[in-house]
Protein backbone atom coordinates (compact mmCIF):
# COMPACT_ATOMS: atom_id res chain seq x y z
CA UNK A 1 0.00 0.00 0.00
CA UNK A 2 2.71 2.37 0.80
CA UNK A 3 4.42 1.79 -2.67
CA UNK A 4 0.83 2.06 -4.09
CA UNK A 5 0.42 5.51 -2.57
CA UNK A 6 4.21 6.73 -3.53
CA UNK A 7 3.81 5.93 -7.43
CA UNK A 8 -0.24 6.06 -8.38
CA UNK A 9 0.37 10.24 -8.88
CA UNK A 10 2.66 9.50 -11.59
CA UNK A 11 1.21 7.11 -12.80
CA UNK A 12 -1.96 8.12 -12.93
CA UNK A 13 -0.51 11.26 -15.37
CA UNK A 14 1.84 8.73 -17.34
CA UNK A 15 -1.64 7.23 -17.81
CA UNK A 16 -3.32 9.87 -19.42
CA UNK A 17 -0.63 11.04 -21.73
CA UNK A 18 -0.70 7.07 -23.13
CA UNK A 19 -4.24 7.11 -23.24
CA UNK A 20 -4.66 10.58 -24.98
CA UNK A 21 -1.74 9.73 -27.73
CA UNK A 22 -3.57 5.92 -28.22
CA UNK A 23 -7.05 7.97 -28.88
CA UNK A 24 -4.98 10.61 -31.42
CA UNK A 25 -3.20 7.48 -33.19
CA UNK A 26 -6.49 5.54 -33.56
CA UNK A 27 -8.24 8.71 -34.69
CA UNK A 28 -6.58 9.22 -37.49
CA UNK A 29 -2.93 10.27 -37.11
CA UNK A 30 -1.39 7.00 -36.87
CA UNK A 31 -2.39 6.77 -40.79
CA UNK A 32 0.30 9.67 -41.32
CA UNK A 33 2.95 7.52 -39.81
CA UNK A 34 2.32 9.11 -35.78
CA UNK A 35 2.24 6.07 -33.59
CA UNK A 36 1.14 6.41 -30.02
CA UNK A 37 4.60 5.99 -28.75
CA UNK A 38 5.67 9.11 -30.92
CA UNK A 39 2.62 10.95 -29.66
CA UNK A 40 3.08 10.15 -26.21
CA UNK A 41 6.54 11.24 -26.03
CA UNK A 42 5.34 14.68 -27.62
CA UNK A 43 2.84 15.12 -25.35
CA UNK A 44 5.23 14.12 -22.65
CA UNK A 45 7.68 16.69 -23.78
CA UNK A 46 5.05 19.51 -24.27
CA UNK A 47 3.65 19.18 -21.12
CA UNK A 48 6.52 18.69 -19.04
CA UNK A 49 7.97 22.01 -20.51
CA UNK A 50 5.02 23.76 -20.11
CA UNK A 51 4.77 22.91 -16.20
CA UNK A 52 8.20 21.74 -15.00
CA UNK A 53 7.48 22.95 -11.70
CA UNK A 54 4.31 20.50 -11.66
CA UNK A 55 6.04 17.24 -12.75
CA UNK A 56 9.69 18.12 -10.77
CA UNK A 57 7.21 17.43 -7.51
CA UNK A 58 8.49 14.50 -5.22
CA UNK A 59 4.68 12.85 -5.45
CA UNK A 60 5.16 12.48 -9.20
CA UNK A 61 8.26 11.63 -9.39
CA UNK A 62 8.03 7.96 -8.19
CA UNK A 63 5.48 7.09 -10.91
CA UNK A 64 7.30 8.84 -13.82
CA UNK A 65 10.52 7.00 -13.05
CA UNK A 66 8.76 3.63 -12.47
CA UNK A 67 6.41 4.10 -16.18
CA UNK A 68 10.21 4.85 -17.58
CA UNK A 69 12.39 1.90 -16.62
CA UNK A 70 10.07 -0.80 -15.43
CA UNK A 71 7.19 -0.18 -18.03
CA UNK A 72 9.77 -0.07 -20.69
CA UNK A 73 11.40 -3.45 -19.93
CA UNK A 74 8.42 -5.28 -19.47
CA UNK A 75 6.65 -3.73 -22.92
CA UNK A 76 10.16 -4.15 -24.84
CA UNK A 77 9.87 -8.23 -23.61
CA UNK A 78 6.49 -8.08 -24.56
CA UNK A 79 6.83 -6.87 -27.92
CA UNK A 80 8.30 -10.69 -28.95
CA UNK A 81 4.67 -11.27 -29.45
CA UNK A 82 4.64 -9.42 -32.49
CA UNK A 83 7.34 -11.74 -34.16
CA UNK A 84 7.43 -15.30 -35.47
CA UNK A 85 9.69 -17.74 -37.22
CA UNK A 86 6.99 -18.12 -39.62
CA UNK A 87 7.65 -14.42 -40.82
CA UNK A 88 11.51 -14.82 -40.80
CA UNK A 89 10.86 -17.86 -43.48
CA UNK A 90 8.41 -16.07 -45.61
CA UNK A 91 10.68 -13.16 -46.07
CA UNK A 92 13.41 -16.02 -47.38
CA UNK A 93 16.94 -15.52 -46.71
CA UNK A 94 17.85 -12.69 -49.85
CA UNK A 95 15.29 -10.36 -47.35
CA UNK A 96 16.97 -11.24 -44.13
CA UNK A 97 20.25 -10.79 -45.72
CA UNK A 98 19.33 -6.99 -46.38
CA UNK A 99 17.80 -6.71 -42.87
CA UNK A 100 21.17 -7.66 -41.39
CA UNK A 101 23.07 -5.41 -44.18
CA UNK A 102 21.18 -2.25 -43.25
CA UNK A 103 21.23 -2.60 -39.75
CA UNK A 104 25.12 -3.21 -39.68
CA UNK A 105 25.69 -0.35 -41.92
CA UNK A 106 23.97 2.00 -40.17
CA UNK A 107 24.83 1.11 -36.90
CA UNK A 108 28.83 0.86 -38.10
CA UNK A 109 28.19 4.49 -40.26
CA UNK A 110 26.28 6.11 -37.38
CA UNK A 111 29.02 5.11 -34.66
CA UNK A 112 31.80 6.28 -37.38
CA UNK A 113 30.15 9.69 -38.33
CA UNK A 114 28.76 10.42 -34.83
CA UNK A 115 31.58 10.18 -32.65
CA UNK A 116 35.15 10.81 -35.53
CA UNK A 117 33.27 13.22 -38.23
CA UNK A 118 30.66 15.14 -35.81
CA UNK A 119 32.35 14.66 -32.16
CA UNK A 120 29.31 13.67 -30.28
CA UNK A 121 29.09 11.97 -26.84
CA UNK A 122 28.46 8.03 -27.11
CA UNK A 123 25.13 7.58 -25.99
CA UNK A 124 23.50 10.54 -28.05
CA UNK A 125 25.43 8.71 -31.29
CA UNK A 126 24.48 5.05 -30.14
CA UNK A 127 20.82 6.05 -29.66
CA UNK A 128 20.70 7.76 -32.73
CA UNK A 129 21.99 5.04 -35.06
CA UNK A 130 19.37 2.51 -33.24
CA UNK A 131 16.47 4.53 -34.09
CA UNK A 132 17.69 4.70 -37.97
CA UNK A 133 19.07 1.50 -37.62
CA UNK A 134 16.13 -0.58 -36.43
CA UNK A 135 12.79 0.53 -35.16
CA UNK A 136 12.59 4.50 -34.17
CA UNK A 137 11.84 5.35 -31.07
CA UNK A 138 11.26 1.82 -29.58
CA UNK A 139 15.06 1.10 -30.87
CA UNK A 140 15.49 4.19 -28.87
CA UNK A 141 13.83 3.77 -25.70
CA UNK A 142 14.55 0.27 -25.64
CA UNK A 143 19.12 0.89 -25.75
CA UNK A 144 18.14 3.86 -22.82
CA UNK A 145 18.05 1.09 -19.70
CA UNK A 146 21.22 -0.18 -21.10
CA UNK A 147 22.93 3.09 -21.17
CA UNK A 148 21.58 4.62 -18.22
CA UNK A 149 23.22 5.62 -15.36
CA UNK A 150 22.15 7.36 -12.26
CA UNK A 151 25.84 9.93 -12.98
CA UNK A 152 24.94 10.14 -16.75
CA UNK A 153 21.41 10.00 -16.99
CA UNK A 154 20.42 9.93 -20.91
CA UNK A 155 16.73 11.19 -20.89
CA UNK A 156 17.12 14.23 -23.43
CA UNK A 157 19.77 12.17 -25.09
CA UNK A 158 16.89 9.80 -26.13
CA UNK A 159 14.39 12.98 -27.02
CA UNK A 160 16.57 14.37 -29.37
CA UNK A 161 17.63 10.94 -30.83
CA UNK A 162 13.28 10.37 -30.86
CA UNK A 163 13.06 13.90 -32.50
CA UNK A 164 15.25 12.79 -35.37
CA UNK A 165 13.20 9.91 -35.89
CA UNK A 166 10.19 11.86 -35.90
CA UNK A 167 11.42 14.50 -38.46
CA UNK A 168 13.45 11.98 -40.91
CA UNK A 169 10.72 9.45 -40.68
CA UNK A 170 7.88 12.08 -41.49
CA UNK A 171 10.29 12.70 -44.63
CA UNK A 172 10.32 9.30 -45.71
CA UNK A 173 6.57 8.93 -45.96
CA UNK A 174 6.78 11.71 -48.36
CA UNK A 175 9.70 10.49 -50.05
CA UNK A 176 9.29 6.57 -51.02
CA UNK A 177 5.63 6.75 -53.11
CA UNK A 178 7.71 9.59 -54.95
CA UNK A 179 10.25 6.52 -55.56
CA UNK A 180 8.01 4.01 -56.80
CA UNK A 181 6.17 6.20 -58.66
CA UNK A 182 9.29 7.34 -60.36
CA UNK A 183 11.03 3.75 -60.37
CA UNK A 184 8.54 1.51 -60.65
CA UNK A 185 9.17 -1.90 -60.43
CA UNK A 186 7.57 -5.64 -58.49
CA UNK A 187 5.86 -4.17 -55.39
CA UNK A 188 6.79 -6.58 -53.04
CA UNK A 189 10.28 -6.04 -53.53
CA UNK A 190 9.48 -2.36 -53.15
CA UNK A 191 7.88 -3.32 -49.87
CA UNK A 192 10.78 -5.24 -48.85
CA UNK A 193 12.62 -2.05 -49.45
CA UNK A 194 10.72 0.09 -47.28
CA UNK A 195 10.78 -2.47 -44.31
CA UNK A 196 14.18 -2.42 -44.68
CA UNK A 197 15.39 0.88 -44.91
CA UNK A 198 12.03 3.09 -43.12
CA UNK A 199 12.43 4.10 -39.33
CA UNK A 200 9.21 3.36 -37.62
CA UNK A 201 6.73 0.53 -38.13
CA UNK A 202 3.73 2.97 -38.49
CA UNK A 203 5.63 4.88 -41.22
CA UNK A 204 6.13 1.51 -42.72
CA UNK A 205 2.33 0.59 -43.07
CA UNK A 206 1.34 3.85 -43.98
CA UNK A 207 4.03 3.83 -46.80
CA UNK A 208 2.85 0.26 -47.76
CA UNK A 209 -0.97 1.34 -47.58
CA UNK A 210 -0.40 3.96 -50.52
CA UNK A 211 1.04 1.98 -52.69
CA UNK A 212 -0.48 -1.04 -52.24
CA UNK A 213 -1.88 -4.11 -50.17
CA UNK A 214 1.26 -6.73 -51.50
CA UNK A 215 3.35 -3.75 -50.60
CA UNK A 216 2.43 -3.14 -47.07
CA UNK A 217 2.48 -6.85 -46.32
CA UNK A 218 6.08 -7.94 -47.42
CA UNK A 219 7.28 -4.44 -45.73
CA UNK A 220 5.69 -5.12 -42.14
CA UNK A 221 7.72 -8.62 -42.49
CA UNK A 222 10.66 -6.95 -43.51
CA UNK A 223 10.38 -4.30 -40.86
CA UNK A 224 9.27 -6.67 -37.99
CA UNK A 225 12.81 -8.32 -38.99
CA UNK A 226 14.64 -5.64 -38.07
CA UNK A 227 12.59 -5.17 -35.10
CA UNK A 228 14.11 -8.83 -34.11
CA UNK A 229 18.02 -7.57 -34.54
CA UNK A 230 17.03 -5.10 -32.27
CA UNK A 231 18.13 -8.05 -28.86
CA UNK A 232 21.84 -9.17 -30.20
CA UNK A 233 22.16 -5.19 -30.50
CA UNK A 234 21.07 -4.75 -26.78
CA UNK A 235 23.45 -7.37 -25.45
CA UNK A 236 26.63 -6.45 -27.62
CA UNK A 237 25.99 -2.89 -26.48
CA UNK A 238 25.46 -4.07 -22.82
CA UNK A 239 28.44 -5.70 -23.34
CA UNK A 240 30.87 -2.92 -24.71
CA UNK A 241 29.05 -0.07 -22.60
CA UNK A 242 30.09 -2.31 -18.97
CA UNK A 243 33.28 -3.54 -19.88
CA UNK A 244 34.41 -0.04 -20.66
CA UNK A 245 32.32 1.93 -18.25
CA UNK A 246 33.01 -0.52 -14.91
CA UNK A 247 35.89 -3.18 -15.06
CA UNK A 248 36.10 -6.31 -13.53
CA UNK A 249 32.03 -5.73 -12.80
CA UNK A 250 29.75 -8.61 -14.78
CA UNK A 251 28.61 -8.04 -18.19
CA UNK A 252 24.72 -6.96 -17.18
CA UNK A 253 22.51 -8.69 -19.77
CA UNK A 254 19.42 -6.98 -20.55
CA UNK A 255 16.87 -9.95 -19.50
CA UNK A 256 14.02 -7.71 -21.38
CA UNK A 257 15.54 -8.80 -24.25
CA UNK A 258 15.83 -12.26 -23.57
CA UNK A 259 12.58 -12.73 -23.33
CA UNK A 260 11.60 -11.04 -26.46
CA UNK A 261 13.32 -13.65 -27.54
CA UNK A 262 11.51 -16.20 -25.65
CA UNK A 263 8.23 -14.82 -26.38
CA UNK A 264 8.66 -14.48 -29.85
CA UNK A 265 9.24 -18.32 -30.23
CA UNK A 266 6.54 -18.97 -27.82
CA UNK A 267 4.05 -17.01 -30.45
CA UNK A 268 5.55 -19.03 -33.27
CA UNK A 269 4.41 -22.46 -31.77
CA UNK A 270 0.70 -21.02 -31.91
CA UNK A 271 0.15 -23.06 -28.58
CA UNK A 272 -0.80 -19.72 -26.73
CA UNK A 273 -4.91 -18.97 -28.32
CA UNK A 274 -4.55 -15.96 -30.10
CA UNK A 275 -6.79 -13.65 -27.89
CA UNK A 276 -4.51 -13.99 -25.04
CA UNK A 277 -1.81 -13.16 -27.47
CA UNK A 278 -3.39 -10.10 -29.06
CA UNK A 279 -3.99 -9.30 -25.11
CA UNK A 280 -0.36 -9.72 -24.89
CA UNK A 281 0.61 -7.47 -27.83
CA UNK A 282 -2.20 -4.85 -26.44
CA UNK A 283 -0.35 -4.86 -23.09
CA UNK A 284 2.53 -4.32 -24.93
CA UNK A 285 1.90 -1.73 -26.83
CA UNK A 286 0.01 0.35 -23.55
CA UNK A 287 3.33 -0.26 -21.68
CA UNK A 288 5.70 1.19 -24.14
CA UNK A 289 3.58 4.29 -24.69
CA UNK A 290 3.42 4.83 -21.07
CA UNK A 291 7.27 4.77 -20.87
CA UNK A 292 7.74 7.11 -24.18
CA UNK A 293 4.87 9.35 -21.76
CA UNK A 294 7.21 9.44 -18.90
CA UNK A 295 10.21 9.71 -20.88
CA UNK A 296 9.11 13.04 -22.15
CA UNK A 297 7.92 14.74 -19.10
CA UNK A 298 11.73 14.02 -17.99
CA UNK A 299 12.73 15.50 -20.82
CA UNK A 300 13.53 19.47 -20.84
CA UNK A 301 14.05 21.46 -23.89
CA UNK A 302 17.48 22.66 -22.10
CA UNK A 303 18.45 18.67 -22.45
CA UNK A 304 17.29 18.67 -26.28
CA UNK A 305 19.16 21.96 -26.99
CA UNK A 306 22.53 21.07 -25.40
CA UNK A 307 22.95 18.30 -28.19
CA UNK A 308 22.93 21.13 -30.79
CA UNK A 309 22.28 20.49 -34.12
CA UNK A 310 24.44 17.45 -34.61
CA UNK A 311 22.36 14.79 -33.49
CA UNK A 312 20.05 15.95 -36.45
CA UNK A 313 23.19 15.85 -39.20
CA UNK A 314 23.76 12.68 -38.21
CA UNK A 315 20.16 11.72 -38.53
CA UNK A 316 19.85 12.98 -41.88
CA UNK A 317 23.08 11.52 -43.02
CA UNK A 318 21.77 7.90 -42.04
CA UNK A 319 18.39 8.63 -43.53
CA UNK A 320 20.16 9.19 -46.82
CA UNK A 321 22.46 6.25 -46.27
CA UNK A 322 19.62 4.26 -45.97
CA UNK A 323 17.47 5.31 -49.14
CA UNK A 324 20.52 5.26 -51.49
CA UNK A 325 22.36 2.74 -50.23
CA UNK A 326 19.12 0.82 -49.21
CA UNK A 327 18.10 0.72 -52.65
CA UNK A 328 21.61 -0.62 -53.54
CA UNK A 329 21.63 -3.37 -51.63
CA UNK A 330 17.81 -4.31 -52.10
CA UNK A 331 18.62 -4.59 -55.94
CA UNK A 332 21.84 -6.19 -55.03
CA UNK A 333 19.89 -9.03 -52.95
CA UNK A 334 16.36 -8.94 -53.78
Amino acid sequence: MRMWRETYPGLVWVAAFGILATVLAQAGLAKHGLSALTLAIILGVVFGNCFPMFFAQTKYEVGVQLAQKRFLRIGVALYGFNLSAQQIVQLGVSGLGVDVLMVCSTLGLGWVVGRYVLGMDRETTLLTAAGSAICGAAAVVATVPVLDDKDKPVAGKAAAAVATVVLFGTLAMLVYPLLYAWLGGNRVDFGIYVGSTVHEVAQVVAIGSIIGDDTAHAAVIAKMIRVMLLVPFLLASSALFRSREAKGRAISIPWFAVMFVVFAGMNSTSLIPMPVVAGLRQLGTWLLTGAMAALGLKTTLAQIRSGGLRPFLLGFFLFCHLVIVGRLINNWLV
